[in-house]
């Protein structure tokens, strides 16, 4: 690396950015899948643009994500909405938007599906009540679901003037049996109203890059697409940017606390909300398993529970030493706040070792934030 950011910053790993596209590249051509790339994971403009050469458009589930969405995409390029909170006084702006819409409650369907916006493809996104996730925070099926239609109350009707339908089931997925398994339950079910339909999205949740063997994703959309001529999407997120981008802080102060040491970062969790979120323990590059050195990492706000955890270093730690978060690049920045004051971290892009900062922020950002306009 050229010259080490100026901490607390994030870096954005191109190459392993560019891993995963030729990886879903790959999966493209060979399966014949569209690609859409789910902007809630990370929606910097820098990286759609990097990705748009590569993807068929782009997964949006709010207005403010479809317009900037909007200004990324080309004519060639869709934007595929779904959300559980389509306001009335949005749905015009959204249909002049998205090309896509997938209804996720037949209420939602009722009121937004009209010939007044007959240019967007009106789908509707369908909870096969088949549960993955072993947190029921993390799935989209659970008890009282609140996202999609449960495929047990879909019939015709449902089905009349919809063109396409959209799954999300998983979390992290490893593998493609969950996917088998749902796509087996949906044509049981709902198969007689495929040749009707123009288009299916698999939602995302599938980490492609940890999958070892992908010939039944593959064969799966190849006989999706020849036996009911469907178009078939799916929405990466953190499977394109969770491992490209980094959390890079620097310890500003060490000291002893009930016999622990303790080391504070000029970072937070706040930086990183999903360790405070779910109580994880997130990875730390400079940690070693058989270090003797055993370091407290702490966040620089007033919240007692600002922990990242408890790990044991080579050599004992010091001010001054980095501390670095891989595997951030998914629901973090985008999840960041400013509590305390604690200005947010600056975006840097590292291009085979060359370091350059994309975005800092500064007083200026943070007084705006709290102006009355």
């Amino acid at each position: 690396m050229s010259n080490p950011p100026t901490s607390p910053a994030f870096v954005i790993d191109r190459q392993a950015l560019q891993e995963s596209i030729e990886l879903l590249n790959d999966l493209r051509a060979r399966s014949g899948c569209r690609v859409l790339y789910s902007i809630k994971a990370l929606p910097f403009t820098p990286v759609l643009k990097w990705l748009k050469p590569h993807v068929d458009g782009f997964s949006v589930s709010s207005l403010f994500e479809a317009q900037l969405a909007f200004e990324v995409v080309d004519k060639k390029q869709s934007i595929h909405l779904t959300t559980p909170g389509i306001r009335p006084d949005e749905i015009t702006q959204l249909s002049q938007m998205c090309s896509h819409i997938s209804f996720n409650s037949l209420n939602q369907r009722q009121t937004f599906c009209s010939t007044e916006h007959e240019a967007v493809s009106m789908g509707l996104r369908v909870n096969p009540k088949l549960s993955f996730a072993s947190d029921e925070r993390f799935d989209p099926c659970r008890l009282h679901s609140k996202l999609g239609v449960d495929i047990n109350t879909i019939d015709a009707q449902h089905i009349a003037d919809i063109t396409g339908l959209h799954i999300h089931t998983v979390f992290s997925q490893c593998d493609y049996a969950s996917l088998l398994q749902t796509l087996d339950k949906l044509q049981q079910q709902l198969g007689e109203f495929f040749t009707q339909l123009q288009w299916l999205n698999l939602g995302g949740g599938y980490l492609f890059k940890d999958i070892k063997e992908h010939q039944d994703f593959i064969q799966l959309i190849r006989t999706l697409r020849q036996k009911y001529a469907l178009e078939v999407y799916i929405e990466p997120g953190k499977a394109v940017i969770g491992d490209a981008l980094s959390l890079v802080a620097t310890v500003i102060d060490c000291f002893i606390s009930d016999a622990k040491t303790i080391a504070v970062l000029d970072t937070s969790v706040n930086h990183n909300p999903e360790v405070f979120e779910y109580q994880r323990q997130p990875e730390i590059l400079e940690s070693n398993d058989l270090g003797a050195h055993q370091v407290m990492l702490v966040g620089s706000t007033c919240l007692a529970g600002d922990v990242f955890g408890e790990y044991p270093f080579m050599h004992t730690v010091k001010i001054g030493d980095t501390i670095t978060f891989p595997k951030v690049g998914a629901y973090t920045l985008v999840k960041a706040n400013r509590f305390n004051g604690y200005n947010y971290p600056a975006i840097y892009s590292d291009d085979a070792g060359i370091l350059s900062c994309l975005k800092r922020y500064d007083y200026a950002d943070y007084r705006q934030h709290w102006l009355v306009d």
